[in-house]
């Protein structure tokens, strides 16, 4: 399978970085606008889900569109961190199981984002087209 899919490694991980930040953005619509979905959006921009709904509205899309994704990345999974250890830990052993606490999308998004962070933005990305590694 390695010689199969290898060669498209440089392509499968652009999707992968398109797709989350593409979800991220969403989680900051969601939050920002209600949208998609049918909660209300949060009143106060200042609060702690207004911010983490700014992070994941710009972050989200510069991570999509590949433009200074490095620095949003890294911003996104220390907020993903920030989530988890805030909204989901309960308890002294709750950390251990994501699947209980209802943490998994934040600890795999903390994840991502890490890589993400690391690896740059890669092909398919604004910073490629105008080749600029300085805007990964």
């Amino acid at each position: 399978m390695t010689k199969f899919l290898g060669r498209y490694s440089e392509h499968l991980y652009a999707l992968l970085r398109i797709v989350a930040g593409w979800c991220f953005f969403l989680h900051g619509t969601a939050k920002l606008f209600g949208w998609p979905g049918d909660r209300p959006p949060v009143e106060d921009l200042l609060s702690r889900a207004g911010i983490a709904g700014i992070i994941e509205l710009v972050g989200g899309l510069l991570i999509l569109l590949g433009l200074f994704a490095s620095i949003a990345a890294f911003i996104a999974s220390g907020e993903m961190a920030v989530a988890y250890w805030t909204a989901h830990v309960g308890g002294a052993q709750d950390f251990l199981f994501p699947l209980v606490n209802g943490g998994e999308p934040a600890v795999l998004f903390c994840f991502l984002f890490l890589y993400i962070a690391a690896k740059g933005a890669g092909t398919w990305s604004v910073a490629a087209a105008l080749n600029k590694p300085a805007l990964q």
